[in-house]
Formats: structure tokens, C-alpha cells, sequence
């Protein structure tokens, strides 16, 4: 299992439409390049700061769920300020 871990910034008012927005229009109907993937988003309402960490069966699905995510944007509620990609050798959440 592969992961993709973003981190995003918004302005602490704003971390519910930002939820939303996640739940719309990444976990509603699977967009291209996300088929598989399962997600889990995190956040610090009183900071603003979100995590969404995006779990992959393959390198190369992590690779097109990656572009599939990065041609997304963000939204007017955030910025996305970091991404980076590891493999996870222990998992026991399903």
C-alpha cells in the first residue's frame, strides 16, 4: 500500500466549506484516476491546517491518483502547501 499525503492551509472559518467541497467532489462520484483510492481527511478547525492522506494498492496508482489530484484545485477555502509520498509497510485500519 502507497500513500499521498497533502497538507493544506485555510482560514479556520472557513473548514467547514472546505469539507464539503472534499466530500463533493473527491468523495462523492470517484473521479478518473482515483478508482480504488481510499481517503481520509484531517483537520485542525482551530488552526485551519488539513490533512488528506489518499491510500493507493499500487506505486503506479499512487503515480495517476497523484495527477488525477494535483489537476484539482483546491478551492477559494484553501492552499495546498505540501505533498509528499510514502509506502505504508503496517496497516490495520480497513
Amino acid at each position: 500500500v502507497y500513500a499521498r499525503v497533502a497538507t493544506f492551509q485555510s482560514d479556520p472559518a472557513d473548514i467547514d466549506r472546505a469539507i464539503e467541497m472534499v466530500r463533493t467532489e473527491v468523495a462523492g462520484d470517484t473521479p478518473a484516476g482515483l478508482e480504488g483510492a481510499r481517503m481520509l481527511m484531517l483537520v485542525d478547525r482551530a488552526s485551519g491546517k488539513g490533512v488528506g492522506i489518499t491510500l493507493f494498492d499500487s506505486e503506479e496508482a499512487m503515480r495517476r491518483g497523484d495527477e488525477a489530484l494535483n489537476a484539482m484545485s483546491p478551492g477559494a477555502t484553501e492552499r495546498r502547501t505540501s505533498v509528499e509520498f510514502f509506502e505504508v509497510p503496517v496497516q490495520t485500519v480497513q
